[in-house]
């Protein structure tokens, strides 16, 4: 079987996965996210369609959304967006950090190998349409190709423990690749001991968020696992950008496990929605700073090299 990845709107070869922005926000529908935080409504299916053209125009050919059940995940838009924009869209099952679910969810009361059938029901037959909203499940063709998990600043509690048993069973059943969230790059070194421990394939893991946290040997100790990690604060930093200097000095020793992406979950980051930088950045700014530091020759490796080995379905 030629190597692959699944996208909202089908299977695609792996070399056709092109410039991938390796962790995004495309669609974040009416949820407990956005009631927390207003700025993360992003579900306005021509400004998000208008924001990703743009991105096309630059380059861009597919992005990986990050939203996962149940939390502000609609496949519909998802799959309307990217028909739209030409953006080849990576698709999220899995569960988000606590803090995006009511204290009472299901995903507290369910079994692991229950997370783990969702998961993989999500993966095989397609999302629901209402992200298991409940209690009605209807199926859509729409499948996803990636499995989330998160973990905060404390450490791994049981509770996320089951996610990464059922997140980690789905992987092996499936072929799926997996991301995780990182709390300012904190427990990625307990996430990746973990995913060994179960069985987890890390060539077809990546760890998201880990340059907001600036140590060298942290970084060394991690990418020495052979787990891959994304980078996406480089628009962020208001005084020392530590997104740079981590490229520096890592990504000549680990050219083949680095991603970048932009993680702007908010709309304010949108140009679309009137805000800035824009998600074009990452192709424009971004891109020129990698030449300034003397790292453009590393633009196929974070761009296209690197995601498509990672976001390619494991062979069984």
């Amino acid at each position: 079987m030629k190597s692959f990845f699944r996208t909202v709107l089908g299977d695609l070869p792996s070399e056709k996965m092109g410039v991938t922005y390796s962790h995004e926000h495309i669609i974040i529908e009416h949820s407990l996210p956005t009631d927390q935080n207003p700025a993360f409504l992003l579900n306005d299916v021509d400004k998000v369609s208008r924001e990703l053209k743009e991105v096309y125009k630059a380059g861009g050919r597919t992005m990986v959304d990050t939203m996962p059940s149940n939390c502000g995940r609609n496949v519909e838009k998802l799959a309307a967006v990217s028909k739209a924009s030409g953006i080849q869209i990576i698709v999220p099952t899995g569960i988000h950090l606590e803090i995006y679910y009511p204290p009472h969810h299901w995903r507290y009361s369910y079994k692991e190998d229950q997370l783990a059938e969702l998961f993989i029901a999500d993966i095989e037959q397609g999302v629901d349409r209402y992200d298991y909203a409940g209690p009605i499940v209807e199926r859509t063709s729409h499948k996803a190709g990636m499995i989330k998990l998160a973990t905060g600043d404390d450490p791994i509690s049981d509770h996320q423990d089951k996610i990464f048993r059922a997140v980690t069973s789905a992987h092996i059943q499936t072929g799926a690749p997996i991301l995780t969230h990182t709390n300012f790059g904190n427990q990625a070194i307990e996430q990746v001991e973990r995913f060994s421990k179960y069985g987890a394939d890390l060539n077809h893991v990546v760890l998201s968020h880990v340059d907001r946290k600036f140590d060298i040997i942290y970084h060394r100790d991690l990418l020495q696992t052979g787990v891959r990690v994304e980078y996406d604060s480089a628009f962020r930093w208001k005084d020392t950008n530590y997104t740079y200097l981590l490229l520096e000095k890592l990504l000549p020793e680990f050219p083949d496990q680095i991603t970048v992406g932009m993680d702007a979950a908010k709309h304010t980051y949108w140009k679309s929605y009137g805000g800035e930088p824009g998600l074009d950045f990452l192709l424009t700014t971004f891109v020129k700073k990698l030449e300034d530091i003397g790292l453009s020759s590393y633009f196929d490796k974070l761009f296209v090299e690197t995601p498509s080995r990672l976001y390619a379905f494991k062979k069984s």
